[in-house]
């Protein structure tokens, strides 16, 4: 994998880059949509490209249960197994050691849990996490973490991302005792913890940074912290990881949050929100997101965002669309899907846009205003 910082923006840490991967080359800021169990929801592979989707996420954990690491390597890896040819990243399963706290056990060696489908007993290490990831074949692996929860005691903070640094070092050596299995190459990102400890935050990525990762996640964040100290993290981050290495900040989604994670100098992001939020009928618009459930919209036959070009909005009404949904029809959830994860291509793709035209601060600046006003007069 490469990377390469194509611009600097000359007010803030944003940053224009391209990395390369043997699926492809993805510009950034970039926005992955969530496709945890090797499909983003309702929407095909070729109809992603079209949104110009240039890497997906799915998760480790998700697919180690189902199809399982047999299906997956008789299919020849991920890729070939659901028809997407371009990048792909693999969250660990890390995030599960997080959500799935009532049904899992930590020890230095790694992590039981009790399956959630049918209460079976897994076992993940750092070691056999990286070695799913190899049969999963993505572009983009990470190691096995704890993101601890947000407010916990500093003690525990501090237990947590040590033990987080030493799995990711197994991990790391793991990576270098195996081989990709499809002939493409994968790398490898540490993920940072801390909490919102500012110490520990620097103490913990110097030690990661040293390992020496392909890339870096920062870990830990929108797990329910104060946006402030989420950035207070960020702007702790910037200084700290490597200027020639892509920043990807894990599961944080709102459209504020993004931008303001760019002008911190954050590179990828992911979150569930375009799609989980879609399937509520909540869409998002250059001014602010709209309930398309709501029988205001029953009669309006405007698109979901006036100009905005995309195929949704050329061809159905929001009257159309709430119809669907009314009714019951998949394909409502699936127009509000598309048009969800076009509006989050448009923002990464248009802050790229304005980082190269050195005008990033402005237009960031110009675009809230007017997506929090319009928020504001609908509610």
């Amino acid at each position: 994998m490469n990377f390469s910082v194509t611009h600097k923006d000359s007010r803030t840490a944003a940053r224009a880059a391209t990395m390369t991967t043997d699926h492809g080359e993805i510009p950034t800021p970039v926005f992955m949509p969530v496709g945890t169990r090797a499909s983003v929801k309702s929407v095909e592979p070729h109809e992603l490209k079209d949104q110009q989707v240039h890497i997906i996420l799915a998760n480790t954990y998700h697919l180690y249960l189902k199809p399982g690491n047999g299906i997956l390597e008789k299919a020849g890896g991920i890729h070939s197994f659901m028809g997407w040819d371009q990048p792909l990243l693999t969250d660990s399963g890390g995030y599960q050691v997080y959500s799935l706290s009532d049904l899992r056990t930590i020890t230095e060696e790694g992590v039981r849990f009790k399956s959630h489908l049918d209460g079976s007993t897994l076992y993940f290490t750092p070691e056999n996490v990286i070695e799913t990831q190899r049969i999963i074949g993505s572009d983009i692996m990470m190691p096995l973490d704890e993101c601890p929860p947000w407010p916990a005691e500093k003690h525990y903070v501090e237990q947590s991302a040590a033990m987080t640094v030493r799995w990711a070092e197994r991990a790391r050596t793991h990576l270098e005792a195996t081989t990709p299995l499809y002939g493409h190459s994968q790398a490898l990102f540490g993920i940072t913890q801390g909490g919102t400890y500012a110490h520990l935050r620097k103490e913990m990525t110097s030690q990661l940074v040293d390992l020496d990762f392909d890339g870096y996640s920062i870990g830990g964040m929108a797990v329910g912290e104060p946006a402030e100290e989420m950035y207070r993290m960020l702007e702790l981050s910037h200084t700290l990881l490597p200027e020639h290495k892509p920043r990807y900040l894990m599961g944080v989604g709102t459209p504020e949050n993004i931008l303001n994670a760019i002008e911190r100098g954050v590179d990828m992001f992911d979150c569930v929100i375009p799609t989980r939020e879609a399937r509520n009928g909540r869409v998002y618009t250059r001014n602010g997101y709209i309930n398309l459930r709501s029988a205001r919209y029953s009669d309006d036959f405007t698109p979901i965002d006036e100009g905005f070009d995309n195929h949704v909005c050329r061809h159905y009404t929001r009257a159309y669309i709430r119809h669907l949904l009314h009714v019951g029809e998949i394909l409502g959830l699936k127009l509000c899907t598309l048009h969800n994860i076009s509006f989050f291509m448009w923002l990464t793709r248009s802050a790229r846009e304005q980082i190269l035209q050195g005008s990033f601060s402005e237009w960031k600046e110009h675009f809230l205003r007017q997506f929090n006003a319009g928020q504001q007069s609908r509610t």
